[in-house]
């Protein structure tokens, strides 16, 4: 006994919805594989893998958007995010926007970038402490729960790291290092796009 084709525009609209395959198959009833011969037959592209992955992480849709219309107030602001992160942001991590500073302000205005330009979900950062081993952890976690205003328990578990040598560290480094990250590789790939643009109008 032949087995009932799959409706072509139902598969189509669950697909579209984001719904991973074994997804499609439970609401339809059916194997996986079925899903996939239909999907075939009526020529219905399927996503690639980092597509799937990122809609996996992504459910709802991309947690960000971009802001169209900007004030001038916004284009500082803007010029300023990609300053920082063109001067301190992690340049290797492909998934995520990653600042790391001892200066609350620096910090501060790139989450401020993050959150009126980006329009960057708030729930969606990280954050993270690393000090010297004879800085207190709680001393930190206050200092920089207090500076950027969130919750202490945001910072997690904090990392200390030995004391290299001798020097000024203490007042430069006092609460150590704080870092903000925005895990998105969509959002890290807009403006690493932005900042390549930007280096083909400079004077050469």
């Amino acid at each position: 006994m032949v087995s009932a084709p799959l409706d072509r525009n139902i598969i189509r609209n669950l697909y579209k919805q984001g719904k991973s395959l074994p997804l499609v198959a439970t609401e339809l009833r059916c194997s996986v594989h079925k899903v996939v011969y239909w999907m075939t037959k009526y020529n219905i592209p399927r996503r690639s893998r980092s597509d799937a992955v990122y809609r996996m992480y992504n459910p709802s849709g991309d947690p960000f958007k971009i802001k169209s219309h900007m004030t001038k107030e916004d284009v500082l602001l803007f010029g300023l995010g990609m300053g920082i992160y063109l001067g301190e942001g992690n340049k290797v991590a492909k998934h995520s926007l990653r600042i790391a500073n001892t200066n609350p302000l620096i910090l501060k205005l790139f989450i401020k970038f993050l959150k009126d330009i980006c329009q960057f979900r708030k729930d969606r950062m990280s954050y993270s402490i690393v000090c010297f081993h004879d800085t207190k952890p709680d001393v930190a976690r206050v200092y920089w729960s207090e500076q950027l205003r969130i919750s202490p328990e945001k910072f997690g578990r904090i990392t200390r790291i030995p004391t290299q040598g001798k020097g000024t560290y203490r007042r430069k480094s006092e609460y150590g290092v704080c870092t903000i990250q925005a895990n998105n590789i969509k959002l890290t790939a807009w403006l690493r796009e932005k900042i390549r643009n930007l280096e083909t109008t400079l004077p050469r």
